[in-house]
């Protein structure tokens, strides 16, 4: 059976903005947060060399820069958590993820490099969504590249799909 491109870029499906997140979908993505690490460490931990270097799809990115990038897009998910709780609804600074991911450390280091700066960060980020209160799950930030306002119970949701986004990508070259 031919996998499509769209399949191949979205392997979970394309992220869709849910208008309610509930209490119980805030818990589960803590849950799906937390043992994301555990997740790409097995899956890099399968890939060979050769599948390391290898795009998910013509066009996108390897599987050593999908590593580099997790742990670039988590690392500012975690700082922005951070300012939504302690500023009110900052704005955010957005980055262009496609540079980030041309940049040397993502084509040439290892994924070792990478994958304990995700451990790391969800540990640390992980604990913090764990002991907020209930209202601060509305806390909210401005994103300027999108215009719009996210409510942190919002982002939770973005970075569990995030996670199974990208392992899927990384699973795919498998």
């Amino acid at each position: 059976m031919e996998t499509s491109l769209e399949t191949l870029q979205y392997p979970v499906g394309k992220h869709t903005w849910p208008s309610i997140v509930s209490d119980q979908d805030v818990h589960l993505a803590i849950r799906s947060i937390a043992a994301f690490p555990d997740k790409i460490q097995h899956a890099v931990e399968r890939l060979s060399k050769l599948q390391l270097d290898t795009p998910y799809r013509p066009g996108g990115w390897t599987a050593r820069q999908v590593v580099h990038h997790v742990a670039d897009s988590h690392m500012n998910a975690y700082m922005r958590f951070k300012l939504a709780l302690t500023e009110d609804a900052p704005t955010i600074k957005p980055y262009d993820q496609a540079k980030w991911a041309e940049l040397a450390d993502s084509k040439l280091l290892p994924p070792e490099i990478s994958l304990p700066i995700i451990r790391n960060i969800h540990i640390r980020w992980g604990l913090i969504m764990e002991n907020m209160k209930p209202e601060e799950w509305d806390l909210t930030f401005v994103h300027p590249e999108y215009n719009k306002v996210y409510s942190l119970r919002q982002v939770a949701m973005l970075y569990q799909w995030h996670g199974a986004h990208h392992l899927g990508h990384i699973q795919s070259v498998m």
